[in-house]
């Protein structure tokens, strides 16, 4: 998210693209704020609730799409797309036993990136 003033400044219209995938209400200006010349700003996954301010959008012609999260192909597609472009995201892993401590962390705003749950431990017998 946009909360970091001082970077959001520092980043305006640099970007050609920006995805945005945060799954809660926010201020989408920043981020077309961010956009350059012809930019586009485009929110993935589940739509939640905003508003839009149309100025935003009409200077520097920036665009506005969304996508739902698509399915296999549309997957495999953006998958190879980001190994082919070296798009990576920031992830911080989990193991699975330690879903109660992510969910405590979600709730108090505690995340740095995305969190993912190592699934591999329950395979492992239990102990």
């Amino acid at each position: 998210m946009t909360t970091d003033e001082q970077q959001t400044q520092r980043a305006r219209g640099r970007f050609d693209l920006i995805m945005d995938t945060v799954p809660a209400p926010h201020d989408l200006s920043p981020l077309l704020h961010m956009a350059t010349l012809d930019g586009t700003l485009t929110v993935l996954g589940f739509p939640v609730e905003t508003s839009v301010r149309i100025m935003d959008l009409t200077l520097g012609r920036k665009k506005l799409t969304s996508s739902g999260t698509g399915g296999r192909r549309e997957t495999a597609d953006m998958l190879a797309f980001c190994a082919q472009h070296a798009v990576t995201a920031d992830v911080e892993i989990l193991p699975s036993t330690r879903l109660q401590d992510a969910l405590t962390r979600l709730t108090q705003g505690d995340v740095r990136y995305r969190f993912v749950l190592d699934l591999s431990d329950l395979d492992e017998p239990a102990s």
